[in-house]
């Protein structure tokens, strides 16, 4: 399985992004999906994470209010919506695929990971 996690940029304060995790090799519609982050010097940071059916969401405390996760089964992608972007929001972002159908805060119960894509908000 390989992920592509896509969307990234350079963006003010204030400014909105949309993330993209699209899955090849396999189909991931029966696993949560998760989105983590790891700011420069600091450990990684659970984002949110989504489980198989889409019906559920938890977010970190961080985003909350701010970022929506959502997931497009018919094209395995899992997107991850950032609004009121911070300068604290900078971090290289990972899409990950959990080992079961709920999504976690926990990283290690994720099996595959993406590659990341930066996101960059200058104030």
């Amino acid at each position: 399985v390989q992920l592509q996690a896509s969307g990234g940029g350079l963006v003010q304060d204030g400014d909105s992004l949309r993330l993209s995790c699209t899955a090849s090799g396999r189909t991931f519609s029966n696993n949560g999906v998760g989105w983590f982050r790891r700011a420069p010097g600091k450990e990684r940071e659970f984002v949110a994470t989504i489980n198989w059916k889409g019906g559920s969401t938890y977010y970190g405390e961080a985003v909350k209010g701010r970022f929506t996760i959502s997931r497009d089964i018919l094209k395995n992608t899992v997107y991850l919506q950032m609004n009121s972007l911070k300068a604290e929001d900078t971090a290289v972002y990972y899409c990950a695929v959990s080992r079961s159908a709920s999504g976690s805060s926990q990283a290690g119960l994720y099996r595959y990971w993406g590659q990341g894509t930066q996101v960059t908000v200058s104030s």
